[in-house]
């Protein structure tokens, strides 16, 4: 609702805006009337347009502040499970005992998959990146799931939410297995979610008393909870403006996985380790920050275009990476270099004056090696995590009035041009 108003001055005339207040962050002016004054408005990249109203997610860049429906992530992340957080996101508040046994009890009947499903795995050849799988098998599930696709139906649109959020590290865990020649597992219904995720990863059907690392476990369900929702960003701005068509939410969500795949958005941890094979070794660690203070290269998984200060989800991460790499005694050059890398952004003036502080990224990509997890995966695995932000963006959009996105465009080109054949051209 509108608490004030500004105006637009356009050729002597004047035109109202509302002004709208949220409950946190900016103010926002409503815009519409630019349109009758013959004007639309030019902000690329959006980086200053609010197209949607949501109450999922608040992110202050400058404060290094992310909340999930009011909590604070790292109080999330220490004390919830992901699938409490996913729960969160959905319905607005975390669980009571009862909601949170339903929920988990409901997640734990759909983690299966259609038999056929399986099958389309064979489509795709054997070297294929686990992120092109990703988006033609969960685009493929609508395929299955028809008779639930009616996005006007509130029942429909919750077991959707349900399958897509259960059958993720299904999905993800496949298209690993394929990747590698390896016999998919079947999912186990009595480990919890992040247990059954690394089973299905690193199991075979040799392991029958299969046990997981409880550090690990730990570790990979707080980078799903890091990773669940982050607000209005590329690919979630994605789903919303496909599901903005009536699109189905399986087509939806396969097309916020493909817009995640980019290196800038969801690729970000992969060019952590690219960028620490390109180092080498740890004597080449200072040549390259030199580097970095000359703007001859970039250094991948610091600082963040968000947040401004520091990223609230790093320190988490880093105390997790600390726990992993102590646990697993790892000795591993690429991550001595890592932490070389860490230790001079945290103590060099020329980084700590610009906030270049280690992001969540950077974390997690040294996490997700030391656990056994190839590059080609993290992607994969950071989709499977946003997967329950998505679907909430999503079921937040239909369960209100919405307009179908079309954005407008400042247009450069050519003006009207006569029409000449084609043996008349020079």
């Amino acid at each position: 609702m509108a608490d004030n108003q500004a105006t637009l001055t356009v050729d002597g005339k004047d035109y109202q805006l509302p002004i709208t207040e949220g409950t946190l962050g900016p103010s926002v002016i409503e815009v519409a009337a630019f349109q009758q004054a013959g004007y639309w408005t030019y902000d690329p990249g959006f980086m200053a347009t609010a197209p949607v109203e949501s109450k999922i997610t608040f992110i202050d860049g400058g404060k290094g502040e992310l909340l999930h429906r009011g909590y604070p992530i790292d109080q999330l992340a220490n004390n919830a499970e992901y699938l409490e957080v996913a729960y969160a996101l959905i319905h607005g508040d975390l669980p009571n005992a009862e909601q949170k046994a339903d929920f988990f009890e409901k997640i734990r009947k759909h983690t299966g998959v259609h038999d056929q499903l399986r099958k389309f795995f064979e489509g795709f050849r054997r070297d294929a990146h686990p992120m092109a799988i990703m988006v033609g098998v969960v685009g493929a599930l609508s395929a299955f799931y028809h008779e639930d696709l009616d996005i006007s139906n509130e029942e429909h649109r919750e077991i959707t939410a349900i399958r897509l959020i259960a059958k993720m590290p299904t999905l993800a865990a496949m298209s690993y297995k394929y990747s590698q020649g390896e016999p998919f597992m079947y999912p186990r219904n009595d480990f919890n979610y992040a247990e059954n995720f690394l089973y299905m990863m690193f199991a075979t059907p040799a392991d029958v008393d299969y046990k997981t690392n409880d550090v690990i476990t730990r570790a990979m369900d707080k980078i799903f909870t890091l990773h669940a929702d982050h607000e209005q960003n590329a690919s979630t701005s994605t789903v919303r403006l496909a599901g903005s068509t009536g699109a189905n939410p399986y087509a939806c969500i396969a097309a916020g996985i493909a817009a995640l795949w980019g290196p800038s958005h969801g690729g970000a941890n992969e060019a952590v380790l690219e960028m620490l094979d390109e180092i080498g070794s740890v004597e080449n660690v200072p040549e390259f920050m030199e580097k970095v203070k000359s703007r001859e290269v970039k250094l991948m998984g610091f600082g963040h275009r968000v947040y401004k200060n520091f990223d609230p989800r790093a320190q988490v991460m880093k105390e997790t990476c600390d726990e992993v790499l102590g646990a697993l005694g790892i000795n591993d050059p690429k991550l001595e270099l890592a932490m070389a890398l860490e230790k001079i952004a945290l103590e060099d003036s020329f980084f700590v004056e610009r906030n270049l502080y280690p992001n969540v990224d950077f974390y997690s990509g040294i996490i997700l090696k030391a656990i056994g997890i190839p590059t080609s995966m993290f992607t994969v695995i950071f989709s499977l995590a946003r997967t329950s932000g998505w679907i909430s963006h999503w079921l937040e959009m239909h369960s209100a009035p919405f307009k179908i996105g079309r954005p407008r465009q400042l247009y450069t080109g050519e003006t009207q041009r006569d029409f000449v054949k084609v043996e008349d051209r020079k």
